[in-house]
């Protein structure tokens, strides 16, 4: 008989069965779901994680395109590109960021402050992108870091091409200078497909032609060691460079009239053009400032001093900012009386010092005694003008002055034109919701009240005048090299023919031949042989009595003064307008417009350049001062 103790024993047995056999189904079944899993994982799913494997210990590194070098009209280099050094943080690498920082800034000099601050800005790139800490790093800057290495293998120095402007502050406003894109950049459709990072034209021939001077970046892809080192590269996609552009810039005059602005003492602008095809020869806006000062990223304190400065030195002059014409609008106000047919170039007026005008005297800047237009012209009567005003609606001049290019958009290839104003009825209802009131057109007649212009808009006028109505699409783009050879770029057409009678052309060149080359006020830009055609004018800056009582002798209430410019007078080569800011005599101006059409001609000669200090008065030419618009 078995024994109570085995009959218990039996019992334990049989109970034990079932979990037991529970727990051998359960691991079973584990090491299956394992082995199925190590299946998918090294079979299935192998060629996606071999891929991240081999993406530990590889790196791809952008390499930047170097923008388009650009050339003059005689193809001497004028925008090109320099080797540049900068250390780069790769954020993949870094253990401890604020240690690295802190390191970095005591081996090369640089602030903990600015690194953190480049890091602040980068934080929305992607981790994979190397961000520049110390952009341009110098040699020594460089050496400290390679001698650091083990301690910050997160560092990399990359070689990459940066804009160089050899002329420095040159055309500075026409070049233009570049950047970092802009996040409103990248949101523009003109900026698809451009990363973050990348360097783009930020104003100037940089800007409006940013497509074509971009290349197209490449990439290399390295192998690292588990420090981050570099050890092979395994494949590299060369970037490719922009397109080569050839302006119709000249720089030898771009040059002459910078200079001559210097030796006069005084900024402005200049716009230089060839009246037959609206090709810009020069385009000067002073003060300016060095683009080379971008081309790395600009510091803060570079940054602060340029857009403090009083003298406002990023304004492109030439075309963005408004003045009063003066009496060069006295052009535009003789080409509208005679082509209206309110008066013959004949038609004579009685300067007796000034004249009444809606019961109102208006004086004249001297007693002419009887002129005609001719002779107007020539001695810049306010009296005469002032009759041709009482004499006209301000619409007839509106429709004239427009016509020739003044209160209008020129259409030239730079960015930020700005438009000025002739002012009409209409305009005056829908600004201001008044009628236009006649009066108000007697200071219009002189180029003062409303009007305001560019400087570009006047050697505009200038040319269309000259070349006997055409006017000109003003541009700066003449040819484009793509790596298969120079393409001329096709030049845009004029913005509009203007009917000028012969009569009115004889008439109009007439006098402003006088005002070079007789008794006129632009004798200082007489050059024998070459009849220069041109009329001087100045502008308030403020009222007399407002000068008066602030004090005279503070430049910034100066007058500005103006000369408009073509030579020669019935065959135009060249045309054009020097605005002299604050320097009181539009003489002035015009001897800076002799210098640089002197250039012009010793060039087409093949003769010497004329060199500074500028030529002395003419003889019998006086330096003319005349209350500023009253009517030089």
């Amino acid at each position: 008989m078995r024994t109570e103790l085995e009959t218990h024993g039996d019992d334990r047995r049989d109970n034990m069965t079932l979990p037991l056999a529970l727990l051998r189904t359960a691991v079973v079944l584990a090491f299956a779901a394992l082995a199925v899993g190590f299946w998918r994982l090294q079979v299935v799913q192998y060629d996606k994680y071999h891929q991240l494997a081999e993406n530990n210990h590889q790196r791809t590194l952008g390499l930047r395109a170097p923008r388009g070098v650009v050339f003059d009209r005689d193809m001497g280099v004028l925008i090109e590109n320099r080797n540049s050094l900068n250390i780069s943080l790769v954020r993949e690498q870094v253990d401890d960021l604020e240690s690295t920082i802190s390191l970095l800034s005591e081996v090369s000099g640089v602030p903990v402050a600015a690194l953190q601050s480049v890091m602040d800005r980068s934080r929305r790139a992607p981790a994979y992108q190397p961000i520049v800490l110390i952009p341009d790093a110098t040699i020594g800057q460089v050496s400290a870091v390679a001698a650091h290495a083990l301690e910050m293998p997160e560092l990399v120095v990359q070689q990459l091409p940066a804009r160089h402007y050899p002329a420095t502050e040159v055309a500075a406003h026409l070049f233009g200078y570049v950047g970092e894109v802009s996040d409103s950049q990248l949101a523009s459709p003109e900026f698809d497909g451009v990363r973050s990072g990348t360097v783009v034209g930020k104003s100037g021939i940089e800007s409006i032609y940013n497509q074509l001077l971009m290349g197209q970046d490449g990439a290399r892809h390295v192998v690292v060691d588990a420090i981050g080192r570099e050890i092979d590269t395994i494949g590299e996609t060369a970037p490719t460079e922009g397109r080569q552009l050839q302006l119709t810039l000249d720089y030898d005059l771009q040059a002459a009239a910078e200079a001559a602005f210097k030796a006069g003492g005084f900024d402005g602008a200049a716009v230089v053009l060839d009246p037959r095809s609206g090709e810009i020869l020069s385009l000067v806006s002073l003060p300016a400032y060095d683009p080379n000062a971008f081309a790395m990223g600009i510091d803060s304190d570079t940054w602060s001093s340029l857009i403090q400065d009083g003298r406002r030195p990023l304004n492109n002059r030439a075309l963005q900012n408004l003045y009063p014409p003066g009496s060069i609008f006295k052009i535009a106000m003789a080409v509208a009386a005679l082509e209206e047919g309110i008066v013959s170039a004949d038609f004579t007026v009685r300067c007796a010092g000034g004249g009444t005008f809606y019961d109102s005297w208006r004086n004249c800047h001297s007693t002419h005694g009887t002129v005609d237009l001719r002779e107007a012209l020539e001695k810049s009567c306010n009296t005469y003008f002032y009759t041709l005003g009482e004499m006209m609606e301000i619409d007839q001049i509106h429709k004239w002055a427009t016509a020739l290019g003044l209160g209008e958009l020129s259409g030239i290839d730079l960015p930020y034109e700005v438009q000025g104003l002739v002012p009409s009825t209409a305009w005056k209802r829908e600004a201001r919701g008044e009628p236009w009131y006649p009066g108000e057109t007697i200071s219009v007649a002189i180029g003062q009240g409303q009007v305001t212009v560019t400087p570009l808009s006047l050697a505009v006028m200038m040319a269309t005048v000259a070349n006997g109505g055409t006017r000109v699409t003003p541009h700066l783009l003449k040819a484009v090299n793509d790596g298969d050879g120079w393409t001329q770029a096709q030049p845009p057409g004029p913005r509009s023919q203007v009917h000028l009678s012969p009569e009115t052309l004889s008439a109009v060149t007439d006098g402003l031949w006088n005002v070079v080359n007789r008794a006129g006020t632009g004798g200082r830009g007489r050059i024998e042989g070459r009849d220069v055609i041109g009329k001087t004018g100045t502008a308030q800056v403020i009222s007399l009595d407002g000068r008066a009582a602030l004090g005279e002798s503070n430049p910034e209430y100066f007058d500005h003064g103006w000369f408009v410019f073509a030579a020669p007078a019935h065959a135009p080569e060249i045309a054009g307008v020097v605005f002299g800011e604050h320097n009181e005599h539009a003489s002035l101006s015009a001897t800076i417009a002799k210098h640089v059409m002197e250039t012009y001609f010793a060039k087409q000669k093949g003769r010497p350049l004329p060199v500074l200090p500028l030529p002395a008065t003419p003889q019998g030419v006086p330096l003319v001062s005349v209350v500023a618009g009253t009517g030089n």
